[in-house]
């Protein structure tokens, strides 16, 4: 009987221990299951799909700047040197290879440290679980975040191949001031790519990971030359370099090369502009962009950019009853319409209101446009055809020329080169306002104006300086109009490059017209009202100024558009808001100065073409003739042998061969008109009778419109 109680007793407690160890095996199996399957909900795949900057690049591929939130340029494993990735494992983790993500030697060593100085001070963490917490935890110590911590590297092991979560790892790592990644930290620490770095400087980043702003040699190149020579130790401790290559290493300075940082304040607006791009035809938003990875090909020109942001620093541009005067350029490549540079500004920065696209009131550069540009387009009209130039009166409106001078007949050309307003509202007058503006409305422009008053500028809207440049770019183009653009292509970080919007080419004016226009504004800047120009080479512009609404004789918006055969450039002056206090005490040209500051500066540089050139299949436009003032007419007479008497007048005007002069006489208030000649300043009368005492005179007469001069003085032969 004792025997029988004593077997139960003890078969009863090897039940119970079995029990016990089954339970404590299902329990582990279920720990381990629930390690597993959690881990999947610590560790998102899209974590793993790094922000990286986005880098806008010139069509030479000179970078010109990073956007982004983090400053990262991602780099595969094998672009990593050896010895630098040897660097990173001998001082974070170097049983690397051997776990499974988790270090249990140095999880124990860990736990032993924390129980005995009651503390979370030691970390163990492997390079998969620092991983782990960086894209998918907080910094914070607790043992919950350590508990997801582990779970989410066993899971990321089981996933990933360890030389993938080491190429996570290493252009994850924050290396502190903004910095991300193995590939941007060569670069900003050392100005050259990972590939390139040594021993020593891969030991260098190494040292930083654990307290980037603490290790940082921008900080403290003492703290950082000491914890980069505690990786080199670790690595010759490791076997990873023998003991003559850690002594030499160790010897050599930290050798910092610090790369550019920091945006240059000039390019602000051109990105602003690359960016509302992106946006516009490409659909990426901001944060696409910022943190995308794309490289994006631009059509700026930096020393165009850069010229132009200097130029627009001079305050003597800027004449104004207050501080505060502002001012807008953008410059487009003839050939292609390309943005080449925009300052949205004098003092712009990232986001702030980029006036290269701020509707403004065109002034006088709005005639060629809505004006002559289309009574060219029509046959009644040329360059030199006459225009009614005195006070006129249009119903309530009453247009004054600026100076309130008065040529009585002007022509087209003229009328253009001395911003004459009378002429042009008389024109439109003609032609109609809404015939004229048709021409401007199926390039998009929305122009609901019905007014005369359009002809000198005065719109509802306005117009942008870009759009402004975009329509005197055509004059040089044949009359083609492209919306200007910024970006030339988009790839994206798997080097795939995205669809673009092809630039449609619409018609503005025919390639005869734009021609001449090209030639009566190239008559503005050599004699006209912007003959104060220095520039030496062909060049053609219009000046523009609208009058203050509250003060008389203050200026509210001032322009000067010009172009050359490589570039069109568009500037304007102004206040952002204008009232009783706020006005110009001067007009165009100040910002017909600036282009012209801005126009041989870059010319300095790039030696722009000398003169325009007649494109095929147009005729070129004669230069205008100025008739002369004749004072000096004779009349002498002379006997010949075959011709008896007879007169030659002469005169001593030779300024132009293509003048005609008809000749005149007058007889007892009779007066007969003897002949022509071209381009000779004499006359033979024969057949001349000595009782008779005639007076002579010539009056020069324009080939190019039937347009008369003065007669000359009289003159008789006896």
């Amino acid at each position: 009987m004792a025997v029988r109680t004593y077997m139960k007793n003890t078969l009863g407690k090897w039940r119970w221990a079995v029990y016990s160890v089954a339970i404590l095996i299902l329990l582990s199996l279920l720990g381990f299951m629930f390690i597993l399957l959690g881990g999947r909900f610590v560790v998102d795949e899209q974590h793993f799909v790094f922000s990286e900057s986005t880098v806008l690049q010139t069509e030479e591929g000179e970078e010109v700047v990073k956007l982004y939130d983090e400053n990262r340029t991602y780099v595969p494993l094998d672009t990593v040197p050896e010895h630098v990735v040897d660097a990173f494992l001998a001082i974070e983790d170097h049983r690397f290879y051997d776990h499974s993500g988790v270090d249990f030697w140095a999880v124990g060593r860990a736990v032993y440290r924390d129980i005995t100085t009651f503390s979370k001070a030691e970390g163990a963490s492997t390079i998969t679980q620092q991983l782990v917490k960086n894209v998918s935890l907080t910094n914070d110590q607790t043992w919950l975040r350590k508990t997801k911590e582990v779970m989410g590297a066993i899971y990321l092991e089981r996933q990933r191949s360890k030389d993938e979560i080491l190429e996570y790892y290493l252009n994850e790592i924050y290396f502190g001031n903004g910095i991300y990644g193995v590939e941007e930290a060569a670069q900003t620490f050392f100005s050259k790519p990972i590939s390139d770095l040594s021993i020593s400087e891969g030991a260098l980043l190494a040292a930083m990971p654990r307290a980037p702003n603490y290790y940082s040699p921008l900080n403290d190149e003492e703290r950082a030359l000491e914890r980069r020579n505690l990786v080199l130790e670790r690595m010759y401790q490791i076997g990873m370099i023998d003991a003559e290559t850690a002594r030499h290493e160790q010897g050599k300075t930290l050798g910092l090369e610090l790369g550019e940082t920091n945006e240059s304040a000039w390019l602000s607006s051109y990105v602003d502009l690359v960016l509302d791009e992106l946006e516009e035809d490409y659909h990426l938003s901001r944060d696409e962009v910022y943190t995308g990875g794309y490289r994006i090909t631009v059509g700026l020109d930096p020393k165009a950019q850069e010229t132009a942001y200097k130029r627009m620093q001079q305050d003597e541009y800027y004449q104004g009853s207050q501080e505060g005067v502002e001012g807008a350029t953008v410059i487009l490549d003839q050939e292609t319409g390309v943005v080449r540079a925009a300052i949205g500004g004098r003092e712009h920065n990232r986001g702030d209101l980029n006036r290269v696209n701020v509707k403004r009131q065109p002034g006088s550069t709005f005639k060629p446009l809505v004006v002559y540009g289309p009574a060219l387009e029509e046959s009644l009209y040329h360059p030199y055809t006459l225009l009614i130039d005195e006070p006129l009166d249009f119903g309530d409106y009453s247009p004054r020329n600026f100076d309130d001078s008065y040529d009585g007949e002007i022509t087209m050309y003229d009328a253009l080169k001395d911003s004459k307003n009378v002429p042009a509202v008389g024109l439109l007058d003609e032609m109609g306002v809404d015939d004229s503006l048709e021409y401007v409305r199926d390039l998009g422009f929305e122009l609901d104006e019905n007014g005369l008053s359009v002809a000198l500028g005065g719109l509802e809207e306005g117009i942008s300086p870009l759009h402004m440049a975009a329509l005197y770019r055509t004059f040089e183009q044949g009359g083609e109009y492209i919306e200007p653009y910024t970006i030339i292509a988009v790839e994206n970080r798997n080097e795939e490059v995205l669809d673009a919007p092809t630039p449609e080419v619409e018609r503005l004016f025919s390639a005869q017209t734009s021609w001449y226009l090209t030639r009566m504004l190239q008559g503005v800047v050599t004699d006209g009202t912007a003959d104060s120009m220095q520039y030496t080479k062909d060049f053609a512009g219009k000046t523009g100024s609208t009058q203050h609404p509250h003060h008389d004789g203050g200026v509210r918006d001032a322009w000067f558009i010009g172009f050359n055969s490589d570039y069109t450039i568009a500037s304007w002056i102004g206040y952002d808001v204008s009232d009783e206090e706020h006005y110009l005490t001067a007009g165009s040209h100040l910002a017909t100065a600036l282009v012209d500051s801005m126009i041989t500066e870059l010319d300095e540089v790039k030696d722009f073409q000398t003169s325009f050139v007649v494109p095929d299949g147009v005729d070129d436009l004669e230069p205008p003739i100025r008739l002369p003032e004749i004072m000096d007419l004779t009349a002498n007479v002379s006997l010949g042998f075959l011709d008896g008497l007879y007169v030659d007048l002469n005169w001593s005007d030779e300024t132009d061969g293509r003048i005609n002069y008809d000749v005149y006489r007058e007889l007892g208030g009779e007066v007969e008109k003897l002949g022509t000649v071209t381009g000779e300043t004499s006359y033979r009368v024969r057949q001349v009778q000595m009782l008779d005492n005639p007076s002579y005179y010539v009056i020069p007469i324009n080939p190019l419109n039937n347009e008369e001069g003065e007669e000359s003085n009289r003159d008789s032969a006896f």
